[in-house]
């Protein structure tokens, strides 16, 4: 079976019944690059594990962290025998949790295999070096292109990227819900 469309749209199908075989939990990636941080909000990968979550059932967003612009293979093997025991391992304590949990697996880019352990944390701060440039096509006509340095981040203990960056498997739980409660709970409080 294939989808062409977003990776929520393939979950979502399997979901709904095009994969008739019962599915306990929903692995998307890997992705060649980290998603990290503000990463997570237009994350093909972690929004198939939302889905999966929305489904009713537990999804796992894996991601490495590839050097930028790499040129040539990239090495897989040792990241997905990694995320494969920390899948394993999270699904079998967590498995009947409601809501289904949304985890965002970073790994990095240790083609040997030699991470330093597992860590549980939160989302770090990401640090875009973005430009637009102003193009024209053979036509003449202008179109943009996104480009810039590649992205950073504060390697902050207790985060994605700074799990990642010392060499740590990186292990994000994740909420759908992005309610801001400390403004929502002050503006609650305030009188009508």
């Amino acid at each position: 079976l294939a989808c062409d469309g977003a990776p929520s749209d393939c979950v979502a199908l399997a979901l709904m019944g095009v994969v008739e075989e019962p599915i306990d939990f929903v692995v998307s990636g890997i992705n060649p690059n980290a998603n990290v941080g503000l990463d997570v909000t237009y994350s093909g990968t972690v929004t198939a594990a939302m889905e999966a979550s929305i489904g009713g059932r537990p999804g796992f967003a894996v991601s490495l962290d590839a050097p930028e612009h790499h040129d040539g293979f990239l090495d897989f093997e040792s990241a997905a025998k990694a995320a494969v025991e920390v899948i394993f391992d999270l699904f079998n304590r967590y498995e009947n949790e409601l809501p289904p949990p949304i985890w965002n697996i970073n790994v990095p880019y240790l083609p040997d295999g030699s991470y330093k352990g597992v860590q549980f944390v939160r989302q770090g701060t990401r640090i875009y070096h973005d430009v637009v440039e102003r193009r024209d096509d053979p036509r003449g006509k202008p179109y943009y292109w996104i480009g810039g340095q590649a992205p950073t981040g504060v390697e902050e203990p207790g985060t994605d990227y700074g799990a990642m960056k010392a060499g740590f498997i990186s292990v994000t739980p994740l909420l759908m819900d992005m309610t801001d409660t400390q403004r929502l709970t002050r503006h609650q409080s305030l009188p009508s």
